[in-house]
């Protein structure tokens, strides 16, 4: 920043016994603070989102924050900044600070040679410096935020220039837009190319860090600059990272998980809402199941041949040239064509347009899939029908994307994606996704179910139907979606239509002080044994192979007949979206009978309440069956009669939080 000589001036001084530069003087009148201490959100932060700030701060200002998609990742990462700042104002204020704040403060004030001075050729701080002795605060504090997508740099931008950041003190570092302010967003890939972005920041921030791997030799570039200075702040951000994964060490080395936030919890706190994960299976027609064998087999014999089974051991055949080099092509090449023929399978496309043109006809759908080819082809089986639909993907340009998403829901309701919308995109009204299952990336998985949990004005629950092809690659999508639901997110249920599993409790009902109606008592002692001796069959290894066979039957029709309370559940489930009354959660208070000789009650049962779900009947809209899922019953003929785990159970289970 250029002065007038009128008004400033620079002198030099021995501090400590060396000889340095002040810094430019301003007028004494004039008081600078940092960009991002004008912070100020139009809403209070949540418990948990103060929580993670904290756990930051206590480890040094170092850490990475993994919370569910939608819980306010980025809101954090701007409130760690502004109390970092507030704190080493407040030190320098009381004039008393620990070491590493003292060197932190003096640092950012004195733009010593070693820093500032060096990286000033090239870059300009847009706030004028002032003199450490005329004011306890400091002009500026550099903060660097990186995002992995082109679209996200705007979106960044604008936000923080709505929680109060004046618009000339934030700017954008990318291609043309070489916008050198206080406050900086760039790409990850941007970054790599002009490293003075990260030394001459404060604080860096890691949007999606767990793109940072050890596989990513590009990107853990940017550890290396961010570790020589040990003083700089750094936070990361994702909603997940496999801490089990050897790939991940240097992130968790550098940036370790201060704080959790799973989705279980953020749906139990409202924070998000309910996914329901629909699985639906679907087979291959002939000739593309004939197809799919003869990939498999020249995959699996070029694997025996030369003894590797996995991309990385096939990708070092690749490397070493001649024959063999050939082979790894060929099995790389017949890999894709599998892919991509699992991608746009007939009856794969046919259900996920079933689902749009016949469930859902008027609602926001976003659909994601692993390649162009599969996407193009539903858009076409989708106009045949007469529904319209647009599609995003990498070559899509960043201005039209963002017309695509302003029109959605008024001209057109499927929005197609091909990974691009997986990241960063914020879509709080969608309900329901679609995911045409082919990847086996965890990390996809996780984000593109947190599309659509972010919570909305009456919007609790989010389905998401995750389309397969069983007995093929697809098996692993299904196995994938289990361990990022029940181990890196428990609060989401997947009931597999395929694998589905009587489920058998006791029936005994603890019916003291509850609003539901007991069950009738049964007409007699042998029918009640019986029906006992039904709901817990196991298999007789004595028995005689007619024996066998009728206990087998049993069980499969016994397990049919789950199967289809499974089905109808999810109808009960796919209604509530558009009868929002069809499953009510309502609170009873439970009747406490006094005993003579106890005067006290207990005030725990006085206080407490019993959450008890009610279901609209789909045949009539008048009725209305209870259920209380803490004792697994239901006022309906089902349960009362045949002492099943009905569908209205199933289907409050479903939606429970």
């Amino acid at each position: 920043m250029k002065h007038s000589p009128n008004h400033n001036k620079k002198d030099s001084k021995i501090i400590d016994g060396e000889s340095k530069i002040n810094t430019v003087i301003p007028p004494p009148t004039q008081t600078f603070l940092p960009s991002i201490s004008s912070l100020k959100f139009p809403f209070s932060l949540k418990d948990d989102q103060l929580a993670a700030v904290n756990a930051w701060m206590e480890n040094n200002n170092r850490g990475t924050i993994l919370y569910s998609t939608g819980t306010g990742k980025t809101e954090i990462a701007f409130e760690c900044a502004r109390r970092l700042v507030g704190q080493l104002l407040s030190h320098k204020r009381r004039g008393s600070s620990s070491k590493m704040d003292e060197e932190y403060s003096t640092d950012l004030i004195s733009n010593d040679d070693k820093n500032t001075t060096s990286v000033s050729k090239q870059f300009e701080t847009t706030a004028e410096p002032i003199s450490k002795k005329d004011t306890p605060s400091f002009s500026f504090f550099n903060i660097l935020f990186l995002v992995p997508r082109i679209s996200l740099l705007d979106q960044t931008l604008n936000r923080l220039i709505s929680y109060g950041i004046p618009k000339e003190k934030v700017g954008v570092y990318f291609g043309e837009r070489k916008e050198k302010k206080e406050i900086m967003i760039c790409t990850y890939h941007s970054v790599l190319r002009n490293p003075l972005l990260v030394r001459r920041s404060n604080m860096v921030i890691f949007d999606e860090v767990h793109l940072i791997r050890d596989t990513s030799k590009s990107f853990i570039k940017i550890f290396d600059i961010v570790i020589e200075d040990s003083k700089k702040a750094i936070l990361g951000l994702t909603a997940t990272l496999d801490e089990r994964d050897f790939k991940n060490s240097t992130i968790l080395a550098i940036l370790p998980p201060v704080k959790r936030y799973s989705i279980e919890k953020a749906v139990k706190d409202k924070r998000l809402a309910k996914p329901v994960v629909i699985p639906i299976k679907v087979s291959l027609t002939e000739n593309e199941i004939k197809e799919y064998n003869v990939y498999s087999a020249k995959i699996k014999n070029i694997s025996n041949r030369f003894k590797r089974y996995d991309v990385s051991s096939m990708t070092d055949l690749l490397k070493k040239g001649g024959f063999a080099s050939g082979m790894a092509k060929a099995w790389f090449a017949n890999i894709r064509k599998r892919k991509l023929l699992l991608s746009y399978a007939d009856n794969k496309l046919s259900a996920a347009a079933n689902i749009i043109q016949n469930k859902f006809p008027d609602e926001k759908i976003m659909v994601f899939s692993e390649t162009i080819e599969s996407i193009e082809k539903l858009r076409d089986i989708l106009k045949e029908g007469g529904v319209e639909s647009k599609i995003i993907d990498a070559k899509v340009k960043t201005i039209d994307r963002q017309k695509i998403l302003n029109s959605w829901g008024t001209t057109f309701n499927v929005l197609l994606s091909v990974h691009t919308l997986e990241i960063g995109y914020d879509v709080p009204q969608v309900r329901i996704e679609i995911i045409l299952a082919t990847t086996s990336n965890i990390n996809q998985i996780v984000q593109r179910i947190g599309r659509v949990l972010r919570k909305y004005e009456g919007k609790n629950i989010a389905l998401i139907y995750v389309v397969y092809v069983p007995d093929t690659k697809d098996d692993h999508v299904i196995e994938v979606v289990n361990k990022a639901i029940t181990i890196e997110n428990e609060g989401i249920k997947v009931v597999k239509k395929q694998n589905l599993k009587t489920i058998s409790k006791s029936m005994e009902m603890k019916r003291a002080a509850t609003s539901l109606p007991p069950p009738p008592p049964p007409p007699t002692l042998k029918s009640s044994l019986l029906s006992q001796k039904t709901l817990s069959i196991t298999p007789l290894s004595n028995k005689t192979k007619k024996g066998s066979k009728k206990v087998s039957k049993k069980k499969n029709v016994k397990k049919e007949n789950y199967e289809n309370r499974i089905h109808k559940a999810y109808d009960i489930v796919e209604s509530t979206l558009n009868e929002a009354s069809l499953i009510v959660e309502e609170h009873f208070k439970p009747i406490v009978k006094k005993e003579k000789n106890n005067s006290k009650l207990d005030n725990e049962s006085l206080g407490s309440s019993r959450r008890i779900y009610k279901v609209r009947s789909s045949m009539d809209k008048e009725k209305n069956y209870l259920v209380n899922l803490e004792e697994q019953s239901c006022t309906c003929n089902d349960f009362i009669y045949r002492q099943v785990k009905c569908k209205h159970i199933i289907a409050a289970e479903f939606i429970s939080t």
